[in-house]
């Protein structure tokens, strides 16, 4: 990958690439916006997406929310599969110091690591199934970046960027930043079924990420023939196939498809083959939320006075990265209105 790419984005207009030279000095990653599959629904699926694949050259990126008829599960806004990708040496990501508010990011990788610094002073080395969970609140800035030693001998990379909206009351908070390594989150292991506790609470395990209003977040790994059932316990939930392929209700699901489900309904998934997704969704946000570049918040206004702060260099810098940053993009449009299952005036 080369340096200067994020792999984030903001819904809006840019999602639409106009060429490779747009996007050298953005904070967002080319992706078009996903499409509904071709496939007729079933009682259990409320909606199916299909992200579409964006190469960047060493790594591809798939964005399976926001989308065009669904834009949040439950608080989760933003969800990007990074990868799997096979860097050589002198090359990795090199995420420069950009800035969020009023959302929390949350990293999750199956393979490689990732070296996360951020205004508060941290630098957090992540690797696989250890979180990184950023609260942005009032504002943050941070960077990612691969490290020295893996720059120089190569890696692996394969994992998920996402955010999650706060409550209207916590989005004007202090920032905050959590690391829990892979021994620190609850551990399912037994006849088959192997699923780690990331966030929320989930066959009969709870994660201590403590997030800021009710959500679930979980790897899941089947090994083939077995199932599982899915619990209606959280109004908004959802299934990303991150490889082999599941069952629900007689339809088949490959990797990379974003299954929404019917809220109310319980579901039992079966691998057809050894399987892994992530199962996520929580309760839906009180009001809509606006997204723009790096940006969320339930107030336009709100957004636009980022804008202004970071055009003006008003946010903290980060310690150890302070010489560079991504600028302020400009002609990427207006906020977009974000939304989940439930329709707001």
């Amino acid at each position: 990958m080369t340096r200067g790419f994020v792999p984030e984005t903001a819904y809006n207009e840019a999602t639409s690439t106009d060429g490779p030279e747009r996007n050298i000095e953005m904070s967002y990653s080319p992706c078009p916006d996903p499409v509904l599959g071709d496939r007729d629904t079933v009682n259990a699926i409320e909606t199916l997406i299909v992200p579409r694949a964006v190469d960047l050259g060493e790594m591809e990126v798939r964005r399976a929310l926001p989308s065009v008829k669904r834009q949040m599960v439950g608080p989760f806004i933003f969800f990007d599969q990074m990868g799997p990708a096979e860097f050589l040496t002198d090359q990795g990501i090199d995420v420069r110091p950009h800035p969020h508010i009023n959302l929390a990011t949350l990293t999750y990788l199956f393979e490689g690591e990732i070296l996360h610094r951020d205004s508060l002073g941290t630098e957090q080395t992540i690797r696989p199934g250890a979180v990184n969970w950023m609260k942005a609140g009032q504002g943050i800035v941070h960077s990612e970046r691969t490290s020295a030693e893996r720059w120089k001998n190569g890696q692996r990379l394969f994992g998920l960027q996402t955010w999650m909206a706060l409550p209207e009351a916590e989005e004007e908070t202090a920032p905050d930043f959590l690391h829990y390594g892979s021994d620190e989150l609850p551990l399912v292991d037994s006849d088959g079924i192997k699923a780690r506790i990331i966030a929320g609470e989930a066959f009969g395990m709870k994660s201590g990420l403590r997030t800021a209003s009710e959500a679930l977040y979980g790897d899941v790994e089947l090994q083939a023939g077995r199932s599982m059932p899915i619990d209606a316990t959280y109004e908004e939930r959802a299934l990303y196939t991150i490889s082999g392929e599941i069952e629900i209700a007689g339809d088949r699901f490959e990797k990379g498809q974003l299954l929404i489900l019917r809220p109310g309904d319980a579901i039992t998934v079966k691998a057809n083959a050894t399987a892994r997704f992530m199962l996520f969704g929580g309760a839906p946000m009180g009001a809509p939320r606006y997204i723009w570049w790096n940006f969320v918040s339930s107030r336009p206004e709100r957004i636009e006075a980022a804008k202004e702060e970071w055009a003006k260099g008003r946010f903290d810098t980060v310690p150890g990265d302070e010489a560079d940053f991504i600028p302020l993009p400009a002609d990427i449009g207006k906020p977009r209105r974000a939304q989940g299952g439930v329709r707001y005036p």
